[in-house]
């Protein structure tokens, strides 16, 4: 049996090793209480090479996913967050596999089944499963596999690599920007795994108490310039006005679609195109409505002596985030966006489903 090392940083090293595993279609074992869960992520892997050696075809899905699917979690009156473990009747191709674990798909294929739901025997490794598809922007479905994978990791692995804010400033240059010319940039790297967040710095630091935005990376807001949500117009609108103050920071944190992953965020947009709004598309896709790490923002602050601080933003999670993590929030301060026709129900969405507001 696997012993878990007593180095918080080994351990979440260990944690990144079995994300950069799942992304690459590779199987791994997460070890419990309970023993050993052997599985293979049904996004990545070669479906159909495991499809042929497999005696039984067992598949763990989300507990929302599972809703979807009028699937019961057994355990659902303990914890209606665990993840679902269903038995397939075979032969069954990597196709039909795929239809089950992408509600994408479900229009396309409204009939599935026969499922048998099983009893979980390995409830805390699914849940760590789980956390660990989404850290790596899959999506959250496996398939169990009956040979022991070589890529072992302990549960309590997870939980130091989604607990790590072992961050280190790595670089900084001066970066004159539209906004203003005097601006500097810091690279900070994260010591569990590659992911890499931005701090620019806005004008001349002086002792007066900065305006700061915690923006999260959006590749199709920040640079294709999409209609669909506010994100470009916040970035910039927070430079402006970061730009006419003494000074101001905006943090850059690559949490992209709220902490889902890009993949896994054009699938939501997939959904919306179905009907769904932001918060639908992603619990159907089997995450939580906001998956975001607000602490990695208090430690960057932290390594930048920044203890107090203007938060722009009309999210007061963000607010709460970083108070809990002990960066005192003086004030905050709304950021004011002219909504479109392609936004307006993303943006009601917003205030009506996850209490932001100006």
């Amino acid at each position: 049996m696997l012993t878990p090392v007593a180095s918080e940083s080994q351990s979440a090293r260990r944690a990144a090793r079995a994300i950069d595993a799942l992304r690459r279609g590779w199987s791994i074992g997460v070890e419990g209480n309970e023993g050993t869960l052997n599985i293979v992520p049904v996004e990545t892997t070669n479906l159909d090479q495991h499809l042929s050696s497999q005696s039984a075809i067992t598949l763990l899905i989300s507990s929302s996913r599972a809703d979807t699917l009028k699937l019961m979690n057994q355990r659902a009156a303990g914890d209606p967050t665990l993840p679902v473990q269903i038995r397939l009747e075979g032969p069954m191709t990597s196709a039909e596999i795929i239809a089950i674990a992408d509600p994408v798909l479900d229009m396309r294929y409204p009939m599935k089944g026969p499922f048998q739901s099983e009893p979980l025997d390995h409830p805390e490794a699914a849940k760590t499963a789980m956390e660990l598809a989404r850290q790596g922007g899959l999506l959250p479905a496996f398939l169990v596999i009956d040979k022991p994978a070589e890529d072992v990791l302990h549960v309590d692995d997870g939980k130091a690599y989604a607990d790590s804010t072992a961050l280190v400033i790595s670089a900084h240059a001066k970066l004159p920007v539209a906004a203003n010319a005097k601006a500097h940039i810091y690279g900070f790297r994260s010591d569990a795994d590659s992911t890499d967040h931005i701090a620019l710095v806005v004008g001349e630091r002086d002792q007066s108490t900065p305006i700061v935005r915690l923006h999260s990376e959006c590749l199709t807001g920040d640079v294709l310039g999409s209609l669909k949500c506010d994100c470009g117009p916040q970035l910039h609108a927070a430079l402006d006005q970061m730009s006419g103050a003494n000074w101001g920071i905006l943090l850059y944190l690559r949490q992209e679609g709220r902490g889902i992953g890009l993949i896994n965020k054009l699938r939501a947009y997939a959904l919306q195109d179905q009907g769904f709004d932001t918060v639908d598309a992603n619990e159907r896709l089997g995450f939580a409505i906001d998956a975001r790490d607000f602490s990695i923002a208090a430690r960057m602050l932290e390594l930048l002596n920044v203890p107090t601080i203007k938060l722009l933003t009309n999210n007061p999670e963000k607010v709460d985030g970083l108070a809990a993590c002990n960066i005192n929030v003086e004030e905050r301060l709304p950021v004011q966006i002219v909504a479109n026709p392609y936004n307006e129900f993303y943006l009601d969405t917003k205030r009506d489903r996850t209490g932001h507001k100006l």
